[in-house]
């Protein structure tokens, strides 16, 4: 584990990935990038908190659709119609040092053991989906690990000092797929000058 808490559990490459990119699509969005999560209970809501983190900092262009999910279950389900890449961010237990950051691509394998109320929803959703034949063909999470979930609207620590982390894998992850996103209200100074 490096020192950022990161962990790949898909065991995957990330430069592998076959994605196709969408920035010259037109018609509706092919990404979703959705979070999730209970900001009632702490640390259950640091996907939200990253997924607000991302909307108040970059512009989101028109090839991506962006849902606040919160604990929603099966509601969900007509946000995925005719994606090809979904992104998930969500609080996730997988047995790592609070705050690390995981990256999940099979994610029914994933939760066979790892049940929040609002990750039932999302596992029927997705089976739903594979029974329809119509289930995005690359579909990730990015979880953080929960230290506090108890009644509370303040995050751990551990978890609060990863959320700038957590959102630069969710923006990393918008790269490989041909989305560069832009800072709002940027200065040439946060972006490099060209070699």
């Amino acid at each position: 584990m490096s020192s950022n808490n990161w962990a790949d559990a898909s065991g995957t490459s990330k430069k592998n990935s076959s994605f196709v990119s969408d920035k010259t699509k037109n018609s509706s969005p092919h990404i979703l990038v959705m979070g999730l999560g209970n900001i009632l209970l702490s640390d259950e809501g640091a996907g939200i908190k990253a997924f607000e983190k991302l909307l108040a900092r970059y512009i989101i262009p028109d090839t991506v659709e962006v849902i606040d999910g919160g604990t929603m279950g099966m509601e969900l389900i007509s946000y995925f119609d005719g994606k090809r890449h979904v992104i998930i961010i969500d609080a996730v237990d997988a047995g790592y040092p609070t705050g690390t950051v995981t990256r999940v691509e099979n994610l029914p394998a994933f939760f066979q053991n790892k049940i929040s109320p609002h990750q039932i929803g999302l596992i029927d959703i997705l089976a739903l989906l594979t029974l329809e034949k119509v289930t995005p063909p690359n579909v990730v999470l990015f979880g953080i690990e929960p230290g506090n979930i108890n009644t509370g609207l303040e995050m751990s620590l551990d978890v609060k000092n990863k959320i700038d982390y957590l959102l630069s894998k969710v923006v990393e992850e918008l790269s490989y797929m041909g989305i560069e996103l832009q800072l709002k209200n940027a200065t040439p100074a946060d972006y490099p000058a060209p070699s």
